[in-house]
């Protein structure tokens, strides 16, 4: 068969660029020894997840740990499923966490090894698929999805392995006339590729996440050139890789069972293969066993579950890079200062098997993060989860700056030894502000005391409140209008004859509190009084005692 003839009706561009031009436009790049050039590779079918942030950060750490390149492609071939504005949201949601690429789709500045969206890369692909052919090594298929469907439901009777391959590899070996008698009648083909695996033979792969595996030859005849032209994932990938010059795909392990096929690619193609790691899943404890995080069952999994809770992004990184090296905490607890980007995050440190992911973990690793800014930047964070999550009160509040760095100093102890860690996200942050607005206070009244007593201890402390007291002067009236409503104003006094008194100084405050705040629990007293001002303050003791 003159294959070569073949190769020109199959496809028949006649300004497909040259192998030989490929190479040239896409040259090795200029890296020190040891950097590694990484890609975040999603499909525009879906919005990204956990699961995507967590291989990304390996990405780009690996990348910047080492000097490398860390890029974005975008895997469009399949047109059918893309999402509008997916791409945007990749960009978007990865940035707001601070991870960022040095190239790629929708980046600005140098972008020497695109376009990055592989469509527009059609060219590329086609001129290999077409010097595969002239080689023997790829073939049309003319088989309809009813054919295929039939030698799947065959395979799946006989209860072997599903695919095109060997005996059902039906186009594999056709004449030249059954296949000039297919593209005379107008048929629709694809381009498949003659596999020369042999599933009998295995071999050793060094994984860099995993170590050793044992891989088997691929034997299937896989699809590389859609009807339309188009690569499927597979055959452009192995193209992509090459020229964008990867050195180290970093990828689920949902994708082992597709290695063997990238090896025969690359292989047959004539590329270097690049290095390959694959993650573990991301796990959680449910009902005492573990299991996947699911789309359906796990609103944990979505990017926008921390975003609308308003978690502190950098905590959930540092989190991610806990499950990422186990060596990591050990290096934060010695250098609490440190930025995380200084850690020498290493790829053969992730686990090998499913990351247990747990919520709560992540809620230490945020209120502790969360302790170490300052209140001014605390306002940032939750006034810009405000802006796009808050209530309208919310915003509202939010104008008031000074106001409420002043609520924020208390509540986060600012000035003090050992910062206050009372903040876990913006959604809880803002709700521990909401009794020092008017409107957004709900008191619950709940006084342990009766009534009278109640009203004896405000109407007492009211008369003696001054807001220029400092906390001893305002502690000292505090225990002056106890005693007069029958609280022993020194706990030793209560120790000694506890039945003299309806409670100690503390069960008086506490009568206090809960008329201003609306809690029994609260920052210092005297200082809330202080930033709410005399006129509201005198206001909710009244209010407390109708």
């Amino acid at each position: 068969m003159d294959l070569k003839k073949l190769a020109a009706r199959l496809i028949p561009d006649e300004n497909l660029p040259s192998l030989e031009d490929c190479e040239k436009a896409y040259p090795p790049r200029k890296l020190k020894q040891g950097a590694e050039v990484t890609r975040l590779a999603p499909s525009p079918t879906g919005f990204i997840h956990l699961g995507n942030l967590y291989s990304a950060l390996a990405d780009e750490r690996t990348a910047h740990t080492t000097d490398g390149i860390f890029y974005l492609r975008i895997e469009d071939t399949d047109e059918k499923r893309k999402v509008d504005g997916a791409v945007e949201s990749v960009i978007r949601s990865l940035k707001y966490f601070g991870v960022n690429f040095d190239e790629g789709a929708e980046i600005d500045g140098e972008n020497a090894y695109g376009p990055y969206y592989q469509r527009r890369r059609a060219p590329i692909y086609r001129a290999f698929a077409k010097d595969l052919i002239e080689r023997g090594l790829a073939y049309p298929c003319f088989c309809t999805e009813e054919e295929l469907d039939e030698i799947r439901k065959i395979q799946t009777e006989k209860k072997e392995v599903t695919g095109y391959y060997g005996a059902y590899a039906v186009w594999r070996d056709k004449s030249e006339e059954e296949i000039y008698a297919a593209l005379d009648a107008g048929k629709p083909f694809v381009i498949r590729l003659r596999s020369q695996g042999d599933v009998n033979i295995k071999h050793t792969f060094r994984d860099a996440i995993k170590g050793s595996i044992t891989v088997t030859e691929n034997n299937q005849d896989v699809v590389i050139l859609k009807s339309d032209g188009i690569p499927t994932y597979h055959f452009a990938h192995a193209i992509d890789d090459h020229f964008m010059r990867t050195t180290l795909v970093i990828r689920g392990e949902e994708w082992l069972s597709s290695l063997p096929i990238h090896i025969e690619l690359f292989k047959v193609l004539g590329f270097e293969l690049p290095r390959y790691g694959h993650t573990c899943s991301l796990m959680k404890v449910d009902g005492g066993t573990k299991r996947k995080l699911s789309k359906r069952k796990d609103p944990e999994l979505s990017l926008d579950f921390y975003r609308a809770a308003g978690y502190y992004p950098q905590a959930v990184i540092k989190y991610l890079m806990t499950i990422l090296n186990s060596n990591f905490e050990e290096w934060v607890a010695k250098n609490p200062d440190k930025d995380y980007k200084q850690f020498p995050f290493s790829v053969s440190k992730m686990g090998k098997s499913g990351a247990l992911f747990d919520l709560d973990k992540l809620n230490d690793v945020s209120r502790d993060e969360l302790s170490k800014i300052t209140p001014d930047e605390m306002f940032e964070f939750l006034a810009a989860w405000v802006a796009e999550f808050g209530t309208d009160a919310d915003r509202a509040h939010f104008n008031d700056r000074e106001y409420i760095v002043k609520i924020l100093a208390l509540i986060m102890g600012a000035g003090q030894k050992k910062r206050r860690k009372d903040i876990v996200r913006a959604e809880q942050g803002v709700r521990l502000l909401d009794y020092f607005f008017d409107d957004t206070f709900a008191p619950q009244y709940t006084f342990r005391a009766d009534g009278e007593t109640v009203k004896v201890m405000l109407e007492g402390f009211a008369k003696l409140y001054d807001e220029a007291d400092d906390n001893s002067a305002w502690f000292a009236k505090l225990k002056q209008a106890a005693a007069a409503a029958g609280f022993a104003a020194e706990n030793a006094e209560y120790k000694a004859n506890p039945q003299a008194y309806k409670g100690n100084v503390t069960d008086a405050a506490e009568i206090v509190r809960i008329a201003i705040t609306g809690s029994p629990n609260s920052p210092d007293l005297c200082t809330v009084m202080g930033i709410l001002g005399k006129e509201r303050s005198l206001a909710r003791l009244t209010a407390a005692i109708n």
